[in-house]
């Protein structure tokens, strides 16, 4: 902001001279503890943005279990159609909400935390595509080793396309929900706030990097922690969420865009689900189209958890990786897209 200046001075001999200029007031403590150099600061942000998330979670839940209580022993999976969809589309439609609130508040666009951009659809049908295939090679490498066995077919006729679409429709939503809040705005605040403290302390141009893949490791772990209460789940089935984060931060960096995370992870748990029938996370539907059932060592067949649980994963990680590199172009903008700012909440 440009320091404030006097018109002119009259001298006694009537000539005028320029006045000095007035120097800028300096910002009060409280407009320093709150505001940085990028705005909001960042740790007050995610802060924020998770009470919001906290407060309007329970009014939600409070609303609903006063409206339909489900029986203690039943599970998301085991519903077909409005419980499974529900429980992924209120979250997900909250998440949006309070990201845009924040939005408002730290005067970005909303865009930035990764649902916008122009090659949203490219991106979503590619994920789409390389989610069913890589997990068709995991699968085919599970069958010829022996350790997944493949019964025959669940299902027949029109119901093979109506449950099909229904799981379709809700394992999108778990891709939107799940990439949005762990890799949406939280990602790009807490890479925000690192980037600047790692420019202050180590006077660096990687800042943004470092940060990016430090917020990256912290929300990847808490992503795979989040899975530890899926039934059947084990030490790999947690350790390949996690990792399957890390990829996904990958495909983030790349493009600045959530959209090829998001097919990626829908056609993945789809194809795990109902397509081949085998546990995801350690969690079987009742419904699904094919009837498989592991074989053999748990550590080769990944047991109760699925083929996530199998230390053949790992390999079919690093061909995502690969996938990734060769076929998603660097954002020439960067991750954060930093833009000028107000001067008003400078």
């Amino acid at each position: 902001m440009n320091a404030e200046t006097n018109d002119s001075v009259p001298n006694a001999d009537g000539s005028i001279t320029a006045a000095a200029p007035i120097p800028p007031s300096k910002p009060s403590l409280a407009h320093k503890t709150f505001i940085g150099p990028d705005g909001l600061r960042a740790g007050w942000s995610l802060l924020i943005f998770i009470a919001l998330f906290a407060a309007l979670g329970y009014g939600v839940s409070r609303i609903a279990l006063a409206i339909y209580t489900p029986p203690k022993e039943a599970h998301m999976t085991e519903h077909l159609g409005p419980l499974f969809l529900v429980n992924e589309a209120v979250p997900f439609l909250l998440v949006l909400l309070i990201t845009w609130i924040m939005s408002r508040i730290e005067r970005r666009p909303n865009s930035v935390y990764g649902l916008g951009g122009r090659r949203k659809l490219p991106l979503f049908f590619a994920g789409l595509f390389w989610g069913i295939a890589c997990l068709s090679v995991l699968i085919l490498v599970l069958w010829k080793s022996g350790v997944l066995v493949f019964e025959g077919r669940m299902m027949f006729g029109n119901a093979v396309l109506e449950y099909g679409a229904i799981w379709f429709v809700g394992f999108l939503l778990v891709g939107l929900l799940e990439e949005y809040l762990t890799r949406g705005y939280m990602q790009y605040t807490l890479t925000r706030g690192l980037a600047g403290l790692y420019q202050r302390v180590f006077k660096t141009e990687q800042s943004e990097a470092m940060g990016f893949w430090t917020a990256a490791v912290v929300f990847s772990i808490l992503f795979g922690l989040g899975h530890s209460h899926n039934p059947g789940e084990s030490p790999i089935g947690l350790l390949s969420a996690g990792l399957a984060g890390m990829v996904f931060c990958y495909s983030l960096w790349r493009t600045g865009s959530l959209w090829w995370a998001i097919g990626f992870h829908a056609s993945w748990d789809w194809g795990q689900s109902f397509f081949y029938g085998v546990a995801d996370s350690g969690m079987m539907l009742q419904r699904h189209w094919l009837k498989t059932h592991p074989a053999g060592r748990p550590l080769l067949s990944g047991g109760t958890t699925g083929p996530e649980g199998s230390i053949y994963i790992l390999a079919i990680f690093v061909l995502i990786a690969v996938i990734i590199a060769v076929t998603l172009p660097r954002n020439p903008n960067g991750y954060l897209q930093k833009r000028a700012l107000p001067d008003v909440i400078r």
